[in-house]
């Protein structure tokens, strides 16, 4: 068990965020947050103390400059601190706040009070050390562009009676996309992700929105291993992770996916989207939308 973490703090310009949050993943960071500080915004980021010596976050303050150069912005200043366990599980919490996501999700930390008024579809989650809070621009977009496409889905188009998709959610680490899906009315998710971090996350999170075990399965591994959960294909996939490891699941997710099959496909910077694209293309896919958020874009794809 880690004992002791870095705790890195990134004063940045408001459009610098999502690039930070993004260089912070790339650089392994457990756990992040963000909070207005005047008119900037100050990222936390955290990461097991043996992840990093002081070379490497020296590194990561070069990058994390050339960046914001790049953007033409004023370069962040980055501090870095030592901290306990005990205080890592708690401190970045206080700055993760109930919001707001699309048309009808409310994301609710789990040590808030759920709404009694609310209507939207609340999902209440503790993520612990995994990805997937809501506040990155990926995960809105993919919440989004789920409930368009399982508003558009819930009725079998041989009976055109009530149904539910049942999707695969590759690289869950919260398991928010899976419960969102569920939530919006899909009738099961077979969910999985290489970190067992994110497998106990999920599970958890599952738990929480009192969910039915048996809708949402879930287990470590990558695509592969839900090929052997699944007893056939699948009538929808969901992957947020980065762009290099789309590409290079692209032909094992196709295996997986009915002919009449739709992907949300998330992680992608812009710049990324046409080799994506691409890709999917050449496996099958037709690309509807390209949905984008800042520097961030979201590919809502369906089987041609």
């Amino acid at each position: 068990m880690v004992k002791t973490w870095w705790e890195l703090q990134i004063l940045c310009e408001p459009e610098l965020e999502d690039s930070v949050f993004w260089r912070l993943g790339s650089f392994g960071c457990r756990g992040t947050a963000s909070e207005k500080k005047g008119n900037q915004i100050l990222v936390r980021g955290y990461l097991p103390v043996f992840q990093a010596q002081l070379l490497d976050l020296a590194a990561l303050s070069l990058w994390l400059r050339q960046d914001a150069l790049c953007m033409e912005m004023a370069p962040p200043t980055i501090h870095w601190q030592l901290i306990d366990e005990q205080d890592w599980a708690s401190s970045w919490k206080q700055y993760w706040l109930p919001q707001e996501i699309g048309d009808r999700f409310l994301i609710n930390p789990a040590w808030y009070p759920t709404p009694e008024n609310s209507d939207r579809i609340i999902i209440r989650l503790d993520p612990g050390m995994a990805f997937g809070t809501g506040n990155h621009a990926t995960t809105q977009l993919c919440l989004e562009s789920l409930e368009m496409r399982l508003s558009d889905s819930l009725l079998s188009p041989a009976t055109g009676e009530q149904g539910g998709a049942v999707i695969a959610d590759i690289g869950c680490g919260s398991g928010i996309l899976s419960i969102g899906a569920l939530l919006l009315g899909a009738k099961q998710v077979y969910a999985v992700d290489t970190d067992p971090l994110a497998v106990q996350s999920t599970q958890e999170n599952l738990l929480l929105n009192g969910i039915d075990k048996e809708r949402l399965v879930v287990a470590q591994g990558s695509v592969d291993v839900a090929a052997k959960l699944l007893t056939a294909p699948v009538d929808g996939i969901v992957c947020n992770i980065l762009a290099d490891v789309i590409i290079e699941l692209v032909p094992q997710m196709s295996a997986i996916a009915k002919p009449s099959s739709w992907g949300i496909f998330s992680g992608i910077l812009v710049e990324q989207s046409k080799a994506v694209a691409d890709t999917l293309e050449k496996n099958g896919w037709v690309v509807a939308t390209l949905w984008k958020r800042k520097e961030w874009c979201c590919l809502n794809v369906r089987r041609s």
